[in-house]
């Protein structure tokens, strides 16, 4: 079988792509990583992939807002090839400022794909700063999320300054009622942390850290899963490596991000 082929992109201030690509590769993904401009000058045409992925960082330095200008060049440059890449059954992913440039374009939550209409925001954290931090989540299995099928609570780690998920109660129920959040952030308890900090470190509603379209395909969440591709990323890691070798286990050869990767490759198997 040949490997699913995915486009990680890059340029214009995101600056996860090295890892991104790395986590796909170990997920068995032939990946490309490709500038903004290949793309919007049709140098690149996003058909000749399965998976795209916007990747982390600080896309135009978050000047007008977390993924606003990505989002506008994608949307107004690329709006029928985007629409036509995800009714053709591909996969869209975007991980932290990727997620802001999903929010912002209306690929999310996607109730009405075609119209594109912007219907929740990533704002301001409402601890007033920017959050560098691990954080336990919870996922809903009921999700149709490809990206989150058969995952139990994993630890990934968050960095952003406007995280907070924010939507109408309207949407809200909405998403809820249909599985698409996907992830929420958890307390010591691993029960949803309901918005005690630093457990939930930005102040979303009810909790979310991801959420995903009617069809599980486009995926948006903050914390970072191509940042813990190996055991040691994780800052417990040592204590995590005595404990493995005093219960006579070998510690895992993969970060529990990898999961995340593993499944959206495995959708197309």
């Amino acid at each position: 079988m040949r490997p699913v082929k995915a486009l990680v992109l890059t340029g214009f201030g995101l600056n996860c792509d090295v890892e991104t690509a790395y986590a796909l590769g170990k997920a068995g993904a032939e990946v490309r990583r490709v500038h903004m401009n290949s793309l919007m000058e049709g140098e690149t045409r996003l058909e000749e992939f399965r998976i795209f992925v916007i990747g982390g960082g600080f896309s135009w330095g978050d000047d007008h807002g977390a993924g606003v200008i990505m989002a506008m060049r994608l949307k107004h440059r690329l709006r029928e090839e985007l629409l036509e890449f995800v009714e053709g059954g591909g996969v869209v992913m975007g991980i932290c400022n990727g997620f802001q440039v999903l929010v912002n374009t209306g690929l999310l939550p996607g109730f009405d794909l075609r119209e594109m209409r912007r219907e929740v925001a990533l704002i301001n954290n409402d601890c007033g700063r920017f959050r560098d931090q691990w954080v336990s989540l919870v996922p809903d299995p009921a999700s149709p999320c490809v990206a989150t099928r058969g995952l139990g609570p994993v630890e990934l780690p968050v960095r952003h300054g406007e995280g907070r998920f924010t939507a109408d109660p309207a949407v809200l129920q909405r998403l809820v009622d249909g599985h698409q959040v996907i992830l929420r952030y958890a307390g010591p308890d691993g029960e949803p942390a309901k918005g005690a900090f630093p457990f939930n470190p930005n102040g979303s509603e009810l909790d979310i850290a991801g959420i995903c379209d009617p069809t599980g395909r486009i995926i948006g969440l903050m914390p970072h899963p191509e940042a813990y591709n190996h055991p040691t990323n994780h800052p417990d890691w040592t204590l995590h490596r005595e404990k493995a070798r005093r219960e006579g286990r070998a510690l895992p050869e993969e970060g529990g991000g990898i999961a995340f990767f593993r499944n959206v490759t495995a959708y197309f198997s």
